[in-house]
């Protein structure tokens, strides 16, 4: 077995031992009571905290995660139920509080007030009526003619307009009211529409949207509002629907959710922006009804 070699008492373990310090830190600029730095004078090496421990300067370096420098992508109000819900949010905002709780916008118009206080007459109705079957006559052949192809989701929905109107249309001539010609209102909006569907497919859904969705709610209560003071409280055919409408219209929210899935957010953005073109046209031909 090896000998260890005793250390006498009188002979500290210490005495006579060399440290060398390392070559490879002899050149560094460490604050450390074990590799001094001769180019700096001990005294600035080591401060006094005020309980008195030793403490050593140090680098601060700061740290920026990943995720941190990550911008959180931007949420839209009603994106996360489907682009259908984004389009309603929209629109709501640009009615005013009269017409819808979460309405904004100020009235300035006659037609945007209370429809209680409305005082419609039968010419101007026919008007409005004759205005609306232009516009919904134009929407069907657009979706027939389906110059894109996600037009043709929209075929056949049950919530076609034009039949209906001319049923209505034909009863008015039977209590002998003449029939007048399609106005300026209804002619500007069917033409806007016939153009745009050509060449901007997410600008036409907007309106498509906005039409028939707009007319199964706040489009029916007007009609009862106005049949109660001019027509004895008849029910329009354009009022009607055969089936369950609020299962039609959920099949269309999924045909436009659907839709909308392959467009990129400039594409639904721009599809929300023209919601108040929407606006305007259909506001113009509502307008008819006070005329």
């Amino acid at each position: 077995m090896a000998s260890i070699n005793s250390i006498s008492p009188s002979q500290s373990l210490f005495k006579n031992t060399l440290f060398v310090i390392p070559t490879s830190f002899s050149n560094l600029n460490l604050d450390s009571c074990f590799l001094p730095n001769k180019r700096v004078p001990i005294s600035l090496r080591f401060q006094k905290n005020p309980v008195g421990i030793s403490t050593v300067r140090m680098r601060t370096v700061p740290f920026v995660s990943a995720t941190t420098a990550e911008k959180p992508q931007k949420r839209y109000p009603g994106e996360s139920k489907g682009f259908v819900e984004e389009m309603r949010f929209v629109a709501m905002k640009l009615h005013t509080r009269d017409q819808a709780k979460e309405g904004e916008k100020v009235t300035k118009e006659p037609q945007e007030g209370p429809v209680g206080k409305w005082e419609p007459t039968v010419e101007g109705y026919l008007k409005f009526l004759v205005d609306s079957k232009l516009v919904y006559d134009t929407l069907d052949r657009i979706i027939a003619k389906a110059v894109f192809p996600s037009y043709a989701e929209f075929s056949n929905t049950g919530l076609e307009r034009s039949e209906p109107l001319a049923k209505d249309l034909e009863w008015f001539k039977e209590q002998g009211y003449a029939i007048p010609e399609p106005s300026s209102p209804g002619v500007t909006y069917a033409r806007y529409l016939e153009e745009l569907s050509e060449k901007d497919p997410q600008a036409f859904i907007c309106h498509f949207y906005n039409i028939y969705f707009a007319h199964t709610a706040g489009g029916r209560m007007i009609g009862r509002k106005v049949a109660e003071k001019i027509l004895d409280n008849k029910e329009l055919e354009f009022y009607k629907w055969d089936g369950d409408l609020s299962q039609m219209l959920q099949n269309v929210r999924e045909k436009l959710n659907k839709v909308a899935e392959s467009w990129s957010r400039e594409e639904k953005n721009h599809c929300l922006e023209e919601t108040e073109k929407s606006f305007k046209h259909s506001g113009e031909i509502l307008r008819l009804i006070l005329s």
